[in-house]
């Protein structure tokens, strides 16, 4: 039987899970991030909660938090610019969208996770990118304490400058459990961030055409 990988964990972040999907992550050795320094601080928050970090349920806790951290933070030490240095030459004008992209983050305020999805659509200059790069982009960027509106608008930013395209248009939609579970305690609240450069910033034709596109043919927002 063939090995199955988490999603997640891949070659580019160096976190594998070289079991099967419900494994629990085993960060590799010589990862980044301190492992034990989390463990320590997690006993500390659950003793600081009034809990005993020494009770059955408890005494793996803080591993298994601090190996999650290694998994969901690795875009820290991903540099997400090497997704697109392979470009292909393609005289080609007209808008690419990739649309529905699922994303994890984590909301650097409260470090609670924020996820959603994200469109992106990019009109070349002469060269293209292969259809998988931007998914990874998208990645490497929402895995680190994140704030959707920067989150997107670093993302319009890379994509504009490292494939010197005509025009860049991210639309990001996000369910941030920060309001949700807490505070305000407003579960079903969409937060919706866009950024628009070069040409979909400029005209209002094709600013509208990638809206009508993201929306689909009902005009339901997705």
């Amino acid at each position: 039987m063939s090995e199955k990988r988490s999603p997640y964990l891949t070659e580019e972040t160096g976190l594998m899970d070289s079991v099967d999907d419900h494994a629990e992550f085993s960060a590799p050795s010589g990862t980044p991030v301190d492992l034990d320094r989390i463990r320590r601080a997690v006993r500390e928050i659950l003793a600081a909660v009034g809990e005993d970090p020494d009770r059955e349920g408890l005494l793996e806790t803080p591993d298994r938090v601090a190996r999650m951290y290694a998994e969901v933070f690795s875009g820290l030490h991903t540099e997400p610019r090497q997704y697109l240095k392979k470009t292909f030459t393609q005289k080609y004008d007209e808008m690419v969208l990739v649309k529905d992209i699922r994303y994890e983050s984590f909301c650097e305020h409260h470090l609670l996770p924020f996820t959603g999805v994200a469109h992106v659509a990019y009109i070349p200059n002469g060269k293209v990118v292969g259809l998988s790069k931007i998914p990874r982009v998208v990645d490497a960027l929402a895995r680190r304490p994140q704030l959707q509106e920067r989150l997107t608008e670093e993302l319009a930013e890379l994509l504009m400058s490292e494939l010197d395209a005509k025009g860049v248009a991210v639309i990001m939609h996000g369910s941030h459990s920060c309001m949700t579970i807490r505070g305000v305690h407003k579960p079903g609240a969409t937060f919706v961030t866009s950024a628009m450069r070069g040409l979909f910033k400029e005209r209002l034709a094709t600013r509208s055409e990638v809206l009508a596109l993201i929306q689909g043919k009902n005009g339901e927002s997705l």
